[in-house]
């Protein structure tokens, strides 16, 4: 029998579902990796063209979050 592993939200969000991405966390309803934002982000990309990039699946609030989780700012 599989164990079901349930998804952990980290914060309003940001959840991490080991169905999705292999449980790395991810912007919830979104298969958008944090990580991938957060690079974008420290590489100096606008949060206006992020958001575009990702097709508008993120908002400035869940990329705000993403930022303050990890103290990059």
């Amino acid at each position: 029998m599989k164990s079901s592993t349930p998804t952990r939200k980290l914060s309003r969000h940001i959840v991490a579902d080991p169905k999705i991405c292999h449980g790395k966390p991810t912007f919830r309803g979104t298969r958008v990796l944090v990580a991938d934002v957060l690079d974008q982000i420290a590489a100096g990309m606008d949060w206006e063209a992020i958001i575009d990039e990702w097709n508008q699946s993120i908002s400035k609030a869940a990329i705000r979050e993403a930022v303050l989780r990890t103290n990059l700012s």
